[in-house]
């Protein structure tokens, strides 16, 4: 019984991979879904409105990796296009078809509350070094457009400004977030040097954040293979699973039955 438990563990997960992995898919498709209306709002070809396309197409590339990522590690790739609808994964790399990206959003909401809270938590908590990478990827996108159209905002029509595309400002933001300051754009206005500082500051922490992942990914001591995961481990981690699952499913029957008719 134990054996046919552990094979089928994996399998309730569909074809969710890692929670830090799944976490920032979600995020990514909750950003790119952010960015359509401001495509209406901002005017037709105006520097912002090119800004948040640049930005969608750095996102639109990260969905095609993502694609061909699952794709490729898919049990049955036949089952991953259409039993579960990785066609519309495909879909939505397409530029025009972006609305197709909450789809990302329900299908890892659906299998994250199947697979119950302790269970994600647990794996959080095994993979904090790559959740913290990921979080620096996420945030360093979402602070680059944030800053860099507040920066137009302030900067576009300002006397003497450098600092007057979507080029600029998102190369601006990038060199200022990196501190190397070339110094071939800067602010010349009160918010867009206040921009500056918002970028500078979170530009620093990330940086640091992610200089140190890479010095704990190089330094820190790695395990032998050989004690990393044995048969029993992975035994007892799908009975764990399959214990937290049917005690969810009680509670929820509990709390059914508990309701006032």
């Amino acid at each position: 019984m134990t054996d046919r438990v552990a094979e089928a563990a994996p399998a309730d997960r569909g074809d969710l991979k890692s929670a830090t992995y799944e976490f920032f898919m979600l995020a990514m498709a909750i950003l790119s879904i952010v960015n359509l209306p401001l495509l209406v709002i901002y005017s037709y070809e105006s520097q912002p409105w090119y800004l948040v396309l640049f930005i969608e197409a750095s996102l639109t590339l990260v969905f095609l990796i993502d694609f061909v990522y699952r794709l490729k590690t898919a049990p049955s790739k036949s089952g991953y296009f259409f039993k579960q609808r990785g066609f519309l994964d495909l879909l939505s790399c397409v530029p025009t078809l972006r609305i197709f990206r909450i789809f990302r959003i329900v299908r890892a909401v659906r299998i994250t509350r199947h697979l119950g809270g302790p269970r994600v938590f647990r794996e959080l908590r095994q993979e904090l070094a790559s959740g913290v990478l990921y979080l620096v990827i996420f945030v360093g996108i979402t602070v680059l457009e944030v800053c860099g159209l507040l920066e137009l905002r302030f900067e576009e029509y300002a006397p003497g400004a450098n600092i007057t595309t979507a080029g600029d400002a998102l190369w601006w933001g990038y060199v200022t977030a990196t501190t190397v300051g070339y110094g071939d754009q800067f602010p010349v206005t009160t918010g867009g040097r206040l921009t500056g500082l918002i970028m500078l500051t979170v530009g620093v922490a990330l940086f640091a954040t992610f200089s140190g992942f890479l010095a704990n990914l190089f330094l820190s001591p790695r395990k032998p293979k050989a004690t990393e995961t044995t048969p029993e481990v992975a035994e007892l981690r799908a009975l764990l699973d399959q214990q937290e699952e049917t005690s969810r499913l009680l509670r929820a029957k509990l709390e059914a039955l508990e309701q006032p008719s």
